[in-house]
């Protein structure tokens, strides 16, 4: 079987378990996330299986079933309405196929340069951020206390990020320097996801911000690992940052 064939056969497969999840009583329905959870890490190694090195199944293969997870988790949060059912449904068939032919470029694309590893980076931050928001929008359903929502924000975040910033250079080990980068990230999230369930920002709005710092800081550490964080790129990540918090702090509610 082709790899593409892999990649739709395994986005059909997990689309029909999120498609199952609604016919789990609510009582049992975060045990059924965690099984679908599991699949979705082996269906994904399945798919990638050629030429799937051991780094990679630490690296790579969890960012799919990171997907499901979030997209699972949120699919409960949903009107009952079936259009709403079925957009979803069709965005995570999307989404499942363009993470695994998102980590085959990575899995091809190590120790050689292609054009396509630029598409996708591109690709693979935008999916990390889809999947960020979802996990966030989540979380702080709950309704948790503020230690709990922090320490869900930064586990949840944590491969996120450790992938994100390992697949800049595709190393054949995880560097130190990534793994502390990573744990600095985590730490600034966990703070703004602590402080963030005190204020009575919307859960939607909440998120977005989250995602916001999550973009910013992947972008500076990527930047900084390949040693191409100039001084004009810091001034841009600044601009861009003092922009997002004047809106964040201009859309304050007053009542």
């Amino acid at each position: 079987m082709r790899r593409r064939e892999k990649f739709v056969l395994s986005a059909i497969i997990l689309s029909l378990g999120l498609l199952a999840l609604q016919y789990v009583s609510l009582e049992y329905r975060y045990y059924a996330v965690a099984v679908l959870a599991f699949v979705s890490y082996f269906v994904s190694a399945w798919a990638l299986s050629e030429d799937l090195q051991r780094i990679e199944l630490l690296m790579l293969v969890p960012v799919p079933a990171l997907f499901a997870t979030a997209v699972s988790l949120f699919y409960f949060l949903l009107p009952s309405d079936m259009f709403s059912r079925i957009i979803l449904l069709s965005v995570f068939g999307i989404g499942v196929y363009a993470n695994l032919l998102t980590a085959n470029i990575y899995s091809v694309g190590k120790g050689r340069t292609i054009q396509l590893l630029h598409a996708a980076h591109a690709i693979g931050l935008f999916l990390t951020l889809i999947t960020s928001l979802l996990l966030s929008n989540t979380i702080f359903s709950l309704n948790l206390p503020f230690y709990a929502v922090g320490g869900l924000v930064a586990l949840s975040h944590f491969p996120l990020i450790l992938s994100g910033l390992w697949v800049v250079q595709l190393t054949p080990r995880i560097e130190k320097t990534v793994v502390y980068s990573s744990l600095l990230l985590v730490f600034l999230l966990f703070q703004f996801a602590t402080v963030l369930t005190f204020l009575p920002y919307s859960i939607w709005y909440t998120s977005l911000f989250l995602m916001s710092i999550l973009y910013l800081g992947i972008s500076i550490l990527r930047s900084s690992l390949v040693e191409r964080l100039f001084s004009r790129a810091l001034v841009e990540y600044a601009l861009v940052f003092i922009f997002v918090a004047v809106l964040f702090i201009f859309n304050f509610p007053l009542k």
